[in-house]
Formats: structure tokens, sequence, C-alpha cells
């Protein structure tokens, strides 16, 4: 299910597997509000939506989720082929331990292969 303030409203499903990292997925639904306007005609997916997608997945899998993390930096993003109405989206995500939190790194595909490598990172939330 969607947050309240994402640009994404499909769920967010996660795999974990023995042994390895996690593998998120999330179906492209070509209802999603963001297809209106981007572009008609040639509906594709924003490269927010696939950084959000990555984020959202992360937030699930985090490897030390009795604290409270939140997203502090975009490292690196990188596309490499539109996500269009319908694709299936998937990401194996890898975690490294940082001094101040922790790195996720995702390599994000569709059927048709490789779409997008994606590097955040999370610290603790600070209390406001």
């Amino acid at each position: 299910m969607g947050t309240a303030c994402s640009p994404v409203r499909g769920a967010v499903e996660v795999e974990r597997r023995a042994g390895q990292g996690p593998v998120i997925s999330l179906t492209v639904d070509p209802a999603e509000p963001v297809f209106s306007g981007h572009y008609p005609g040639f509906p594709i997916f924003p490269g927010v939506c696939v950084v959000e997608f990555v984020h959202r997945g992360a937030l699930a899998t985090i490897p030390d989720p009795d604290r409270s993390w939140e997203l502090s930096r975009i490292d690196k993003v990188r596309f490499l082929a539109p996500v269009r109405p319908g694709d299936r989206l998937t990401a194996d995500i890898t975690w490294e331990r940082q001094e101040d939190g922790w790195r996720c790194a995702a390599a994000v595909g569709t059927e048709r292969g490789s779409a997008a490598q994606v590097r955040i990172r999370f610290s603790e939330r600070k209390a406001r």
C-alpha cells in the first residue's frame, strides 16, 4: 500500500531469501496518476517513482528495524531503460553499514532487463 505522500500508489512486496539480500517488487499499475502527464500517448513511469520504489523497499528491509530511519542522501541514480505501465519492477537490495547509518544499493529491472541503479543512505531519525 502506498504512503500518504508517496507518488506511487502500488504496494511494494518483499521477498526475503536465506543467505542473500532481499528482493523487492512492484507491479506498475497503468492507472497510476503519474501517467496522465508523463507522457500522454507515450507513458513512462517517472524516475522519481523508481527511486521511491527503492526507498519504500529499503525501509521495509533495513537491517536494523528497531530504530527509526529516514532517507538522508541519494548517492547515485542511473536510469538505464524506461519503465512502462504494466511492468513488474524488481530490485535486489544490498546493505552496507556506514558510520552514520546504512547505505542501500539496488539493481532495478523489469521483464525486459535492467532499468536503473540506485544507491541511497539512511540515518537515524532525530527527535523533533
